[in-house]
């Protein structure tokens, strides 16, 4: 992608269904676990590099005695800085002690981090606030064993004003305005609720408090929890958690919006947010690895007892598309695949695009992620050159003349890497035009291949938020060559509105698309549209939040899809370049067909799959008509 837009976030959750002896005795290491852990971690790297974090459980450990272990640690080699340091602590041990160090017993009792369940975050920080505090795990902690929480995830609360609300009622007071923090007091609240309806009912029996406290551990209600917690969240969830006693959950969202995936066998359960990374770190084929139902949960009770269990009704299912076209690894054999098919989707309006001429046309694809749809691309316009070739050698009545025939056996798709991205450059330079002029530097380009003033070329994108990047240096670059037309095409359809459930689009004016519509508006003489539509969106703001619909598609439908691409193609066209752009975007018809079993489309389409997205849209709106460069909603 040449915007970079953010993502949040990784969740990698491992539950060892052996003793730490067995480990040991099979793989000849006691810190199976942690090693799984940290593989886990690293190949979900694409998932977040502001921060990351670990905790730890022990079960059964005695009174006096650490149970629960955290350690995070910010910055893009976060992952390897928290297990740098947790190796070495194991190698410190090993030194001094080097015959307890294969002692399973002795190193549970003895060393952190050598626990039976292991929970694993990696994040972004969104809008410039990261720090350490905002790094999962977080702890809710008690000195009752079973009241203590350790909570990560992958989500995006879009009414944390309701929700904190509702904390309050309760006679909390939370220390900040997050969604992160209503969701683990939520669910503390009610973990806490059903450890004294335990108590009660275990005191009225006649049991003893050291009884109770075992016996608690064992009935703790987990699907009830979280059925009462969840009751009135609106928002894209994957969510992790353990009790300080061993019990741990992953519960997705109703409409399966943030991913989960996992793998169980009798030695382990493990959950990711990606399918491949289970399949790598533990050598497992793809059919191995299952995905956690919309509005259920995961949950491995501490005596090894594994089900997944309907915590909240499901409703239509709309996974996230931004997972296929842009966030998840690539590796995914479904994901592959389906990213050359939006590749592949795009052959006719490229052909359309540079007259079906392919002899003067160079193919070319902007790096990385774009990649695979670049190959899709390619085997789409073979195939239409070998339909070319065989129509015009056998669907004709005349005899065909030699030089005829070796102009149509000619026929040769050129497909060239145009685009180089190198180092990233660091912005050290404070000055407005000369960070400019370095940022135009980002990209760099293949000399000799293009032909002067006769070539047009035609450079693939996975999706174009803000066009910057296009306009200040890939264009640009481009044009040094000398092309006759370019042609920039995006995998995915216009990026139209913000994202509230997890992906760091949350702002009206960061899409060029919104600000091509709105430039064709007040050319067009239609600019009370954007003021209507500000007033609907005033009105809303004390509406009922099932009653409040999307105002903002207004501000597209006077005009096609066609028309806002060609403002665009203006819009981040520079004024000195010399060849004519041309931008493309593919159809949400085409993107349905390529990923079929992810509809969730809201940021093409505007049909937000909760109530509190149209909120959401409608405040972001709210505030680019008023001038503030704010978020529409709040998060961690």
């Amino acid at each position: 992608m040449s915007d970079s837009i953010k993502h949040e976030c990784g969740i990698a959750l491992i539950r060892l269904l052996k003793p730490l002896s067995y480990y040991q005795e099979k793989y000849g290491t006691p810190y199976y676990g942690i090693n799984k852990l940290y593989l886990l971690m690293e190949k979900q790297h694409n998932r977040g590099q502001d921060g990351a974090g670990i905790a730890t459980i022990k079960f059964d450990v005695k009174p006096g005695n650490r149970y629960i272990s955290r350690y995070r640690a910010m910055g893009s080699s976060a992952v390897a800085d928290i297990f740098e340091y947790v190796q070495k602590k194991f190698a410190s041990v090993q030194k001094a002690y080097p015959e307890q160090s294969k002692d399973t017993q002795w190193l549970k009792d003895n060393v952190s981090f050598t626990g039976e369940v292991l929970l694993g975050h990696l994040r972004y920080g969104t809008h410039g606030k990261n720090s350490i505090e905002s790094c999962h795990p977080f702890l809710r902690q008690n000195n009752w064993m079973s009241r203590n929480l350790v909570v990560a995830g992958n989500f995006n609360m879009t009414n944390v004003d309701e929700l904190l609300q509702q904390l309050y009622e309760l006679g909390q007071h939370p220390k900040e305005k997050a969604d992160t923090v209503t969701v683990l007091e939520k669910i503390g609240h009610f973990l806490d609720d059903e450890n004294q309806d335990l108590f009660d009912k275990f005191k009225q029996e006649g049991y003893s408090n050291i009884e109770i406290s075992s016996l608690i551990a064992q009935n703790l209600d987990v699907p009830k929890i979280l059925t009462r917690s969840a009751k009135t969240w609106d928002g894209g969830y994957t969510i992790a958690g353990i009790f300080g006693h061993g019990d741990a959950f992953v519960m997705r969202d109703p409409a399966g919006i943030r991913p989960a995936f996992y793998y169980k066998d009798d030695e382990v359960l493990v959950v990711a947010s990606e399918r491949p990374v289970i399949q790598t770190a533990f050598n497992i084929s793809i059919d191995k690895v299952q995905e956690i139902k919309p509005g259920h949960a995961l949950i491995a009770k501490k005596d090894g007892t594994v089900t997944e269990e309907m915590f909240i009704e499901p409703v239509e299912q709309k996974s996230c598309s931004f997972e296929r076209i842009y966030f998840s690894r690539g590796s995914d054999a479904d994901i592959y695949k389906e990213r050359k098919q939006l590749g592949r989707l795009l052959c006719p309006q490229v052909l359309s695009a540079i007259d079906n001429n392919i002899k003067n046309t160079v193919f070319s694809f902007i790096p990385n992620t774009a990649e695979v749809s670049y190959y899709g691309l390619m085997d789409g316009i073979n195939t239409y050159v070998r339909d070319f070739q065989k129509d015009a050698l056998l669907n004709r009545a005349d005899k065909i003349e030699d030089g005829e025939l070796e102009d149509i056996l000619s026929i040769h798709p050129r497909f060239e890497k145009l685009n180089v991205k190198d180092a990233k450059l660091r912005t050290f330079i404070t000055q407005d035009a000369d960070r400019t002029d370095m940022v135009q530097h980002v990209y760099d380009t293949t000399y000799g291949i293009v032909k002067d003033h006769e070539d047009t070329i035609v450079a693939i994108d996975d999706s174009i938020v803000r066009g910057t990047t296009l306009k200040q240096s890939i264009l640009t670059i481009l044009d040094r060559l000398n092309p006759k037309k370019i042609v920039i095409v995006s995998s995915a359809p216009q990026i139209r509105y913000p994202d509230c459930y997890g992906i760091d689009m949350s702002r009206m004016g960061e899409f060029v698309a919104f600000e091509a519509a709105v430039s064709l508006l007040r050319k067009r003489g239609l600019a009370h549209i954007i003021d209507e539509v500000y007033q609907k969106c005033l009105v809303s703001i004390t509406a009922d939040i099932d009653d409040i619909d999307n105002y903002v598609k207004e501000i597209y439908e006077p005009f096609t899809d066609e028309e806002i691409s060609n403002e665009i193609a203006r819009i981040i066209t520079p004024h000195h370049l010399k060849a004519e752009v041309k931008v493309i975007f593919q159809t949400l018809d085409n993107l349905h067909i390529a990923c079929p079993d992810h509809k969730g489309d809201w940021y093409f389409s505007g049909n937000y799959p909760t109530p509190g997205g149209n909120k959401v849209v409608n405040k972001a709106f709210m505030n680019w008509v008023e001038g503030k460069n704010v978020r529409a909603y709040f998060s961690s």
